[in-house]
Parts: C-alpha cells; structure tokens; sequence
C-alpha cells in the first residue's frame, strides 16, 4: 500500500473496531504509530475525529465523514491499481457475463477455457438466465455483456457481433426425418412433439407456424428446459423443436440430427452478442468481449449439421 495511504489504514481500522489496541493488532504495527497520525491528522484539521470514551473511541461527526470518504477513495485507489497493472501488462479482473441455456454447453465453455489459459488473472462470473433475464441484466448493468435473442427493438443495447439461428425438427440418430436437410413444418404431423414451454424464446415462433399454417401437432411434452427436451429426443420420446445452437454439441457427435424448418414464414432468429449503451466495458472485460466475438460466426447454422440435400417436397 502506497506510503500516503498509510493514515486512512489506520484511521478505518481504528474506526471499525472502536480501538487502537486492537487496530495494531489486526494491523500489525504499533499503537503508538496509530494514535501519532491520528492526532497529526486531527490537529491538522483542527477538530477531533474520535471521541475518546472509557469504553474506547467512537467516531464524531467529522469522522463518519472521513470514514466514507475514506472507504471511497480506497475504493478508487483499488480501481487505479487494476488500471496500472493492466498498463504493465498484468491482465486482471472480474468479467460478469448473462447467457440464456442454449450456450451453456459448446462454444462458450470452450472460449473462456482458453481465456483462463491465456489470462488466468481474469476471473469470470457466467449467469444463465432466460432471455428476457439475460436483456434487463445487461440494461440494470449487472452484467458486464450477455448473449440472447431478438435484441433489436431494445433501447439501451448495443449489438457488438450477431448471427442468424434457425428453427428445426430434432430426431435420434437413424430416423428417417433426420435425413433431409431441411423439411417443412407439415412434416412432424402425426408425431409425437417435445415442445418448448415458455419462457423459452422459440415458443413465439412455434406459435406463428401454428397459426399461419394450420398445422394440427401433437405436443406430447412441453418442456422449459433445452437439456431436458434433447434428452426426451434421445430416448425415443418423440421429435423435437429447438433452434441449431440448442443442439450443436449432440449433432456433431452423431447422436442427434437437425432438420430446418423450411416454411417461408419462418424467419431466422437473431442471437447477439449485446453491451449496454450507458456503459464502457472495464479493460478485462474488453478482454472476454474480444475474444467471444471473435470466434462468435460459429454459433450461425453451421454446415456441419447439414446431412444431406434438400429433399424433393
């Protein structure tokens, strides 16, 4: 700690436990060096910071004073360090990030593996939360940046990378369904549906192909939980609903297969990559930010979880 800093670390101390005594103790100097810049401070002032009871020392008005504004400038001091290690080099920090469930597997796991690796100064806070959650954290600046859907008709968000997401039909490895790349909503009629429930952001556009096509399906399951859908499909349960990121990780394994909903209707979702408008991100988060965005083009439908040619229908 900074030479000048030395009285507010003796002065808080003091402050907190009510004695000298036992501020030397936790401070591990002595009592008589604390109570010389106590007094130093005070006659400089011109007015007492304690009062000086039997029982020990209780802060006066001037003191309450000087203990928040000390706390601040600690605070603050703390804040400059951070900004002068990064200055040197010494790349630290605490990122807190907002995710909705889909990205709680694949590609964002991976990424901050190897931010830890490259810097294992910067500590990371990952919440996942439905997409409505994801956005207002973001807004009420609880989060650093988040990921979600649809964030163009929001004020106070600004888009820092974006792809497109779509719709598809989820079958186990082998069904006949899982063979064509892409397939119309008619398709699934007479099956047995695993469906998203809300608060998952792909109710609404199950919802319009419900409406504008008139398509009858049969939900045998609703499901608010992405994992739980994916593992009813894996056992045979029926076929689901859900977006490509949802299910990248168990197509690409060759458990699951993904066919697009091709109804024209239909249009791709947006998933961003979102920092709120009032506020700069800290150095380190600049740091994850970069490097999320930079591989973010992998979250859009990838070619990988193409398996064969459109169909004829």
């Amino acid at each position: 700690m900074p030479a000048f800093s030395r009285f507010l670390r003796y002065f808080i101390a003091v402050g907190r436990l009510g004695s000298i005594r036992k501020a030397a103790d936790v401070l591990n100097v002595s009592a008589s060096a604390i109570d010389r810049q106590i007094l130093n401070v005070e006659a400089d002032m011109g007015m007492p910071l304690f009062e000086r009871l039997p029982t020990g020392l209780r802060l006066t008005a001037a003191g309450e004073m000087m203990m928040a504004s000390g706390l601040k400038w600690q605070k603050e001091l703390g804040d400059v360090r951070t900004q002068i290690e990064d200055l040197r080099g010494l790349k630290r920090g605490h990122v807190d990030i907002a995710i909705i469930d889909a990205l709680a597997k694949g590609y964002i796991p991976s990424t901050i593996h190897a931010i830890q690796s490259q810097y294992p100064g910067i500590t990371i806070g990952i919440k996942v939360l439905n997409n409505d959650a994801v956005r207002s954290a973001i807004l009420g600046g609880e989060v650093d940046f988040g990921i979600f859907f649809e964030p163009q008709s929001f004020r106070g968000i600004t888009v820092q990378a974006f792809v497109e997401v779509v719709l598809g039909l989820l079958t186990p490895a082998g069904h006949p369904l899982g063979q064509h790349r892409e397939a119309r909503f008619s398709a699934c009629a007479g099956s047995a549906l695993i469906v998203p429930a809300e608060p998952l952001a792909v109710c609404q556009q199950i919802a319009v192909l419900e409406g504008i096509t008139g398509v009858v399906v049969d939900k045998t399951v609703t499901s608010d939980n992405i994992q739980m859908i994916t593992s009813l499909v894996l056992q045979g349960v029926g076929i689901g609903i859900l977006t490509s990121i949802d299910v990248t990780t168990e197509v690409r394994r060759g458990l699951l297969s993904f066919t697009k909903i091709s109804d024209s209707v239909l249009r791709p979702m947006i998933l961003a990559l979102c920092t709120s408008s009032a506020r700069t991100p800290s150095y380190a988060a600049g740091i994850v930010l970069r490097e999320i965005e930079n591989g973010f083009a992998q979250l859009s439908y990838p070619a990988s979880m193409e398996t064969t040619a459109d169909p004829d229908s």
